[in-house]
């Protein structure tokens, strides 16, 4: 089924308090079809409970979701919806065939099982066992029982998580393989190298609340700032905190890592004191230290 006109998701000032906690704080979030998004932040962000919320798994005290332009059980119901959760369980004792079959016959028009199988890249364990299955293997085959459905719209937990390189880098291919179909994923990983090379969008939340939203080269220039590195011999921490235009700085033996806005400026200033200093870098941020920025504790 196709909602083109519709966004594949639309949340409007999501809320969800737990006691004094606010563990969604106002979250608004539009995703139109074809994205794929990432859902960053650190431990207690919200990003679990918002998931919970965009699919109906728990109720909000404030907001409004919508899914593919329907309410997210709905939507999830007539098959528009795959899921797949880190810790959904697996039967010990069924093969990973008979619980492919088993959830494709509550859809109305879902995949065959074995291109489910072969979108996965599980084709081989489709006899075998949930009890006998690796845990990389087991994350290949909850991304088969979300694809089963033939869904419009991809709701990924740490898809990778237990995933050795090949295994995520197969994964990843198969993903780019299903988005370039019109469809939309929305995924929560801790692996930000992911995030920066598969999302076209990344949403960074902190305390309950999206701190960024954009592209990642956007949200990366709006944190601002380079970083250079240099070989500094006899150079002292304190001296290179000093230098103008640097916000902070590292050394680790004679190599040192200054942040800053003015790379130029500060490497002028970093050669009239240190007039030795050699094996100059200078890059932009990257999405790990955009990361460390925009979700660091803030009093309030």
């Amino acid at each position: 089924m196709t909602h083109e006109m519709e966004p594949a998701v639309a949340v409007r000032g999501l809320r969800k308090h737990y006691g004094e906690v606010r563990a969604v704080d106002g979250v608004d979030l539009v995703i139109a079809p074809g994205e794929v998004v990432a859902l960053l932040g650190p431990n207690g962000a919200g990003k679990s409970t918002t998931v919970d919320l965009m699919l109906g798994l728990a109720s909000p005290d404030e907001g409004e979701v919508a899914l593919l332009g329907l309410p997210p059980r709905e939507a999830m119901v007539k098959g528009g919806v795959g899921v797949m959760l880190q810790e959904a369980a697996l039967l010990d004792d069924v093969t990973v065939r008979e619980t492919l079959e088993v959830i494709a016959g509550l859809h109305r028009t879902p995949k065959p099982v074995d291109e489910a199988l072969r979108r996965a890249g599980v084709e081989e364990l489709g006899d075998r066992r949930g009890a006998l299955l690796s845990g990389g293997q087991k994350q290949r085959v909850r991304f088969a029982m979300a694809v089963v459905s033939d869904p419009d719209l991809l709701v990924l937990d740490e898809p990778t998580a237990a995933m050795d390189v090949e295994s995520r880098r197969d994964f990843w291919r198969s993903m780019r393989d299903f988005t370039d179909t019109g469809r939309t994923v929305l995924f929560a990983t801790h692996y930000l190298e992911e995030a920066e090379a598969y999302a076209d969008r990344v949403v960074f939340m902190r305390a309950g609340k999206v701190v960024a939203d954009g592209p990642v080269a956007t949200v990366l220039a709006s944190v601002g700032g380079r970083v250079l590195r240099a070989t500094v011999p006899g150079a002292r921490l304190e001296g290179l905190l000093g230098l103008p235009g640097v916000t902070t700085a590292e050394l680790r033996g004679e190599r040192a890592e200054l942040h800053c806005s003015d790379p130029d400026r500060v490497l002028r200033e970093l050669l009239a004191v240190h007039p030795a200093a050699r094996d100059v870098e200078i890059r932009a941020l990257g999405l790990e230290e955009a990361f460390v920025r925009l979700t660091a504790k803030e009093s309030v």
